[in-house]
């Protein structure tokens, strides 16, 4: 598993067609990568396991989210008043 994980990794270019957000609007699939990102990282971290599976994720939030979103959510992290469930 890790293998196939590590090869798409590799191919990766951008993110690919996410039958879960098939309009224009990118807005909730930007959203849902983060979260699934940190809660990845989370429950690797819970497990005492490799978290490299997580970087899937945030290749993906990384190519799709703007830049100024995502240093705004990381703020609200810190702080301890990010709105979404991780």
């Amino acid at each position: 598993m890790a293998d196939d994980i590590k090869a798409k990794l590799e191919r990766y270019k951008t993110a690919p067609f996410d039958s879960r957000f098939p309009n224009q609007n990118q807005t909730k699939n930007c959203w849902q990568n983060y979260l699934d990102f940190h809660r990845c990282q989370k429950a690797m971290a819970a497990k005492g396991a490799d978290a490299a599976p997580c970087q899937w994720y945030y290749r993906v939030y990384k190519s799709i989210c703007p830049t100024s979103w995502v240093t705004t959510w990381d703020e609200y992290r810190e702080e301890g008043t990010f709105p979404g469930k991780i």
